[in-house]
């Protein structure tokens, strides 16, 4: 499989594209929205769902981010200010973004995110665990993740890719996630480099497609870290077309975890 080429491809079919306005408003319409930050407190998440309720507006409701992504302990603040908009309220959670705490304590995060109010959680799999070998223990761990979320939440299981790093692990952590019962997979916490890579997507859509062609069950796809601009979104967008189809470029199939990438498409999408 030639990957650079299946990418250049991908980025040629651009020309291809006779609304650029309306898919960059589709983009738009799949963003997590997120701030994770030490600094973060009650202020400045009212003032990011605040943020969101006006692009909203301005867009006259068309377009609006997916879901707001912060720390478990503002899930409540976010559901609150984010009721009846239509606007979902995503929590990181299981000692985001190592993992490295003994799963039970990362199970009762994520209670407490569900609690809160989260309909939407981005948990982290154990990278070292996966380096190691132990993959029954990346199964486990999603699986429980998955139970918890079953009925109440959308799961989306970050990878870490920029660690992970070999093409053969990323393909088998894509796996054990899908099969232990993500609804999502993720490239990266945001908090590493290199973040989402069309290399590293590229693998993981192969696996979404082929496990969807052998289950049918359906499974996202999400890229973040480091996605800025309009220009580089559309690289991950183009590519889940190729390789997925058109029916995956929705929200409830295709995520961007960002946060500048935000005001980079409202530029475009309220220009004159």
């Amino acid at each position: 499989m030639d990957i650079e080429k299946r990418i250049r491809e991908a980025v040629e079919s651009r020309k291809e594209i006779k609304d650029l306005q309306e898919v960059y408003g589709q983009i738009f319409g799949m963003l997590d929205l997120t701030t994770l930050e030490g600094t973060d407190r009650t202020g400045t998440i009212e003032a990011l769902c605040g943020q969101a309720l006006e692009w909203k507006k301005q867009l006259n409701g068309k377009h609006h981010p997916a879901a707001v992504c912060v720390y478990p302990v503002f899930a409540q603040t976010v559901a609150k200010a984010l009721k009846g908009s239509g606007i979902r309220t995503a929590c990181v959670a299981g000692a985001f973004p190592s993992g490295q705490s003994p799963l039970e304590v990362r199970v009762h995060e994520l209670e407490l995110a569900l609690e809160g109010g989260a309909n939407e959680i981005d948990m982290v799999i154990s990278r070292g665990r996966m380096l190691a070998g132990d993959e029954t223990f990346i199964g486990e761990e999603v699986a429980v993740f998955s139970q918890k979320c079953r009925g109440r939440a959308l799961l989306k299981v970050i990878l870490e890719t920029g660690e992970l790093k070999d093409g053969g692990l990323i393909c088998r952590a894509s796996r054990i996630a899908m099969e232990a019962g993500a609804d999502f997979l993720k490239t990266s916490t945001g908090k590493i480099q290199p973040g989402a890579t069309p290399e590293a997507f590229f693998l993981m859509l192969e696996e979404v497609r082929q496990y969807h062609r052998q289950s049918g069950r359906v499974v996202g796809i999400k890229a973040a870290g480091g996605i800025a601009s309009s220009d580089d979104a559309l690289i991950y967008y183009l590519l889940t077309r190729q390789v997925l189809g058109e029916e995956w470029l929705v929200p409830e199939r295709l995520r961007f975890g960002a946060s500048r990438l935000a005001s980079a498409l409202m530029d475009l999408l309220i220009r004159p």
